[in-house]
Order: structure tokens, then sequence, then C-alpha cells
């Protein structure tokens, strides 16, 4: 099992200055998000080529660092249609060029589930649904064209609430080129935190088969007002059973990356050192 983090955990700093820093840290690859991570080149739609890519990834293979996976989170579901197909066209782009970084996968999250709340207060979440899988429908068949995959980052307050919500969307856009990105502590909220191993449970029956990247933080039981989410916190210092997670990325996808979230830079080795203990008491 591959552990590695969101590449911007270094800041917003030029290219070789955010390799060397991210050198520092005992990860195995990163998610790149390249306009949060990357200050001194403009990647911004219509930047990318294959050059650029192959420029990018291998100031990181420099370093020892795997580009992992690219993240390019949009809002599939903006209620702003010029907007959307601005977003649209580049997640699109990353879609394109994302072998040339040497990865297959582009991840994103998928819009709030309220947006259309002011719209239409009975009908919002048909609306919002109906719009999200045409943009997945869009971006799937793109990723189709280039042998990569669409990762969809389900979370508790977004267009895919649930992992019956991800299953579903997989139905209704019947493309082997969907893939989940799983963050299962994305998935508590208030109502279902009790019952969170059970959660857990349903996404590995549901769809552990179209796992293509994990995302490993922690949760205490201190919920935010806003929404009803736990309160996140670094791996090893919450509730949420991580050796179990493990256990079952082991059984159902060995060699998975997992990213690690919620996790200062300065205590990334150690997080990463506790992982490593777990994972090898497993074998």
């Amino acid at each position: 099992m591959a552990f590695g983090t969101l590449a911007h955990k270094a800041g917003k700093l030029p290219l070789r200055q955010l390799t060397q820093q991210l050198s520092e840290l005992d990860i195995d690859f990163v998610q790149l998000a390249m306009s949060k991570a990357i200050g001194d080149i403009d990647t911004s739609l219509g930047r990318l080529s294959p050059g650029l890519a192959n420029h990018i990834a291998e100031a990181f293979h420099q370093q020892g660092i795997r580009i992992g996976a690219l993240g390019c989170y949009i809002n599939p579901v903006h209620p702003d249609p010029v907007q959307r197909k601005a977003e649209i066209a580049r997640f699109k782009e990353h879609l394109r060029f994302a072998r040339d970084f040497g990865t297959t996968i582009v991840a994103t999250e998928t819009g709030d589930l309220t947006t259309y709340l002011p719209q239409d207060a009975e009908r919002y979440e048909e609306i919002g649904w109906s719009i999200f899988r045409s943009t997945v429908e869009e971006l799937a068949e793109e990723a189709e064209k280039w042998g990569v995959y669409v990762g969809l980052e389900p979370v508790c307050t977004h267009t895919l609430t649930s992992p019956q919500k991800m299953k579903r969307i997989m139905e209704e856009v019947p493309s082997g080129h969907i893939g989940v990105v799983l963050d299962p502590c994305n998935l508590f909220i208030r109502g279902n935190f009790e019952r969170r191993d059970q959660v857990v449970d349903e996404c590995f029956e549901l769809f552990a088969d179209r796992i293509v990247l994990a995302h490993l933080k922690d949760v205490t039981p201190s919920f935010r007002e806003r929404d009803g989410r736990p309160q996140s916190a670094k791996p090893g210092t919450g509730v949420f059973d991580i050796a179990g997670f493990l256990r079952k990325l082991q059984v159902h996808k060995p060699f998975l990356d997992v990213s690690i979230e919620d996790t200062d830079a300065h205590e990334m080795n150690d997080v990463i050192h506790y992982l490593k203990n777990i994972t090898a008491k497993q074998q």
C-alpha cells in the first residue's frame, strides 16, 4: 500500500521548490492540484501540453515522487451554465493529458446538494442530480477516449451524499471509466455517525471494485453546526477505525494509493510511520 498526500500540503510554490520540500516527506506519491500547488507555471485552461506535463512529472520523479492522481475539483452542478461549461472544459483537458503526467486518474467532488434549493425547494435534489448525471456522462465519454478515469469523491453534503448515490450514478452512467475516490470520513454525518462502520461496509459492498484512490483522515464525535459533519483530524487522533479500513482496502484493492489528509506537513512522517506499522501487523 502506497501512502501520499496532497501536493499543496507544502504550499503553493515554484515547481522545483515544491518538489524539494515534498521530498522531505516519506511519501510515495502526490495528488496534484496544479492551481493550488505550482506557483511559477500557468496551468490554466488551454495551457497544458504533453511537454508541460512531462516537465512537471520529471520534476517530481527526480525527487522520487510519483504523481498518483490529478486533482481538478470542479463544481459539476454549477448553477451558471457558462461557468459550468468552463469547468467541464478544464476537467476534460486534465483527462486528455493525465497520462503525460504519469497517472490515469483525475479527481473531483460533486457539488453542493442544495445548489438548486433557491430555485425549487421541492425538486432541488432532482434538478441537481439531472445536471450532475449529464456532466458525468460528458466527462466519462472524454475519459474513455484517453483510457483514463474520472475519480468521483462522494461527500455526505454533496450531490453524491451516500454509498447508495455513488452506486446509482455508476448504474445510470454505465462507463468503466468512472472510478471512486473513497474518503469514508466524508460520508459521516450526525445521523449516521454511530453506525459509521456500517457505512464503510456499504461502500465496499456496493463499489469495492471501482475504487481507484483512497483518502484517509480521522474524525472526532464533535459536529459542525453548519452541516452536522464531524470534525476531522489527523489519522490516529480520532475515533475512526483506521486499522479496519486499511484491512478492507488490502483485501479488496491491494497496493492502492492512500492519500493522507488533515495532517500538517511537519506531522506527515509520524503519521506515515503510524500507518505503516498498522499495515505491517496485518500482513
